[in-house]
């Protein structure tokens, strides 16, 4: 794949990550939350320009401290996400002011990692980045996942009434 359907592929995953994270949506009880991950990672893999052929070590450790940011914000990004159940027992999800502060430090520390990545004349393809993105979303949508199975369903408390009160760990 070209260079410039890269840079498009990976802004249109941002953009309906973004879209889809700045408004309440219904969670399905679908077990493809890893499809999509996948996709990018198998996408990034198949670039020759994942690490930098002239500086083989170093663009590893460039590489291995992309993925860990990556992960961090996924994992941030999985427990800010406030969760919570409707009366009809639909789990639903939406991002709060603190997933918006997960996002711009892990925007931050991407972009010092490649600034260093730049001066020391290492070069990052955008099989990196979109590797990193991959592990971001697997990462958000596994913790996702974890914590929306220990939410009860919202059926009726010991009173009979319905209640669709989330979690105290829930509110963020």
């Amino acid at each position: 794949m070209s260079g410039l359907i890269d840079v498009l592929v990976i802004i249109a995953v941002i953009a309906l990550v973004v879209v889809r994270q700045c408004s309440a949506r219904r969670i399905a009880d679908d077990r493809r939350w890893w499809v999509l991950p996948g996709i990018l990672i198998f996408l990034s893999l198949r670039e020759p320009g994942l690490t930098d052929p002239r500086h083989e070590a170093l663009s590893a450790v460039v590489l291995g401290a992309e993925l860990l940011v990556g992960l961090a914000i996924g994992v941030g990004w999985g427990w800010t996400t406030r969760l919570w159940r409707e009366s009809d027992g639909s789990l639903w999800s939406r991002g709060t002011k603190a997933t918006l502060l997960v996002w711009t430090g892990g925007l931050a520390m991407r972009a010092a990692l490649y600034g260093t990545a730049a001066l020391m004349g290492i070069r990052q393809g955008s099989a990196a980045l979109m590797a990193a993105l991959a592990l971001t979303l697997l990462a958000r949508s596994a913790v996702l996942t974890w914590r929306a199975r220990g939410m009860s369903p919202a059926y009726g408390d010991a009173v009979g009434g319905l209640s669709s009160q989330p979690a105290w760990k829930d509110r963020v």
